[in-house]
């Protein structure tokens, strides 16, 4: 009798710590950039939700992502860690590899987030590794739906196939590997075809991607209903497939933003994003739940209409410009942060991984590997909170102390006919924000400071 009272005391004991832990929920746009909210600046898209966000908690406009690409930028953001420290240097493709993948012995903050009792789920673009190794079911997440990589790619042939998973009419899986490998490249008819995932299993092929921002959602919603019923704190990770290429949108929003196809997908974003954020309200947990809505890079501006915008900053995806790796951050807990908050300190997405840590009393493993940096006093205390790093590395090739930014090469996708130089090149952004004026003559010291950090930078960050 006396055990089992220890143990009913010690179950009690758990339930009460993980109800004063908040919800935690994360979605990411592909490629959308930091012009492409109109609570960022744009005159053509119409955010209403995702701007009720940031009335209603912190906007931040220093925030970057540790790659302009997505694959690394997306390990950076659930390790904590610089993306060349976890072996995600660029972008992941299926059918190329089959060792490609974020490495599991790496902890997610999905794993982070379980070890103290959290229900996790992964929905949406994956992008960390197509074979079963590298899947979010094997990445600390509980359950999986959604398209595992960009939805421009075709699939793995290393995936399992359930009977609603069905190829193009005259294909099957034996036709596509051999197309694949005589050529190379995507067989002929398999354009934009994607495949739909549940944990590890294909269900749907080629994914309608017409509904998915709404089937994204809906899958979301009803994990959360689980993880109450299951009286859980929950951590989803809501990865939207677009609005990278190919654009795709429902009947609804077809025609509907003065920023074409490109504003009816991202405000069919915003739309769904509102469902959440009614759901929320309608369960009473909107309080104590952290929301955070962000990007995974810059917009891919060679796409020209069917991409996006990140003025007042220069060029995009792809490079290490600020439109690359400069994003539009949201963060909403009202908990904890106070409304209609906006903050300039710089930021990084590396940062939220030993934040939540903090706020969930999670232990990280490796915690002296970390770059991120506890940023809970920015969620207290948006207006007097000062950024945490001195210097911050886009890439092996720029890096930023204080307002100082130094590339030691300039990689254009758009490239100005002004620009005279590819580097190396110094700028003020508090100043020049477009990167504009190269100032690398006029100081000279700074120019080596910076070329220095960034040199040694370069030197560890493979050994760690």
């Amino acid at each position: 009798m006396k055990l089992l009272s220890l143990l009913t005391l010690f179950s009690l004991n758990l339930i009460l710590a993980a109800s004063d832990k908040p919800n935690i929920i994360i979605i990411m746009a592909d490629d959308q950039g930091y012009n492409d909210l109109s609570c960022y600046g744009s005159k053509t898209i119409k955010s209403p939700r995702i701007d009720q966000l940031a009335k209603e908690g912190l906007k931040l406009t220093s925030y970057y992502v540790a790659s302009p690409v997505c694959s690394a930028s997306r390990a950076a953001l659930l390790t904590g860690r610089y993306p060349r420290s976890v072996g995600v240097p660029g972008v992941f493709f299926p059918n190329r590899n089959k060792h490609s993948g974020l490495a599991p012995k790496y902890q997610t903050i999905a794993e982070l987030l379980k070890s103290v009792g959290y229900a996790t789920k992964a929905v949406g673009k994956w992008h960390l590794g197509d074979e079963l190794e590298f899947l979010p079911t094997n990445q600390g997440f509980e359950s999986y739906y959604g398209i595992p990589y960009s939805n421009d790619m075709f699939p793995a042939f290393s995936m399992k196939y359930s009977d609603d998973c069905l190829y193009l009419e005259g294909m099957n899986q034996e036709t596509i590997e051999k197309a694949f490998a005589k050529n190379k490249q995507r067989p002929a008819g398999m354009k934009d075809k994607v495949p739909l995932m549940r944990n590890d299993e294909c269900i749907e092929f080629p994914t309608d991607q017409r509904t998915i921002t709404k089937r994204f959602t809906d899958e979301s919603l009803k994990f959360i209903d689980e993880s109450l019923k299951n009286d859980k704190p929950f951590f989803l990770y809501l990865a939207h497939s677009m609005p990278h290429t190919p654009l795709y949108v429902s009947k609804d929003f077809e025609g509907k933003s003065a920023g074409g196809i490109y504003g009816d997908v991202i405000e069919e974003i915003d739309y769904n994003v509102g469902r959440i954020i009614d759901h929320l309200d309608q369960k009473n947990i909107a309080k104590n739940t952290l929301f955070i809505y962000t990007s995974d890079n810059g917009p891919w501006l060679v796409k020209k209409s069917h991409g996006g915008s990140a003025l007042p900053l220069f060029e995009g995806k792809m490079t290490s410009f600020e439109g690359g790796q400069r994003v539009p951050a949201i963060i909403r807990w009202p908990a904890k942060i106070p409304k209609g908050t906006v903050s300039d300190a710089m930021t990084l997405s590396m940062d939220i991984f030993p934040t939540l840590a903090k706020i969930t009393g999670a232990t990280a493993q490796d915690a002296d590997l970390l770059n991120g940096k506890n940023a809970l006093g920015l969620y207290e205390d948006p207006a007097n909170f000062k950024t945490q790093h001195d210097y911050f590395f886009y890439s092996p090739r720029a890096v930023r102390h204080k307002n100082w930014k130094y590339h030691q090469v300039e990689t254009f996708k758009l490239k100005s006919t002004a620009r005279k130089t590819k580097g190396p090149s110094l700028y003020n952004l508090s100043s020049d924000i477009g990167e504009s004026k190269n100032l690398i003559n006029d100081y000279p010291e700074v120019a080596a400071q910076l070329k220095n950090a960034l040199m040694e930078h370069n030197k560890n960050i493979n050994k760690k």
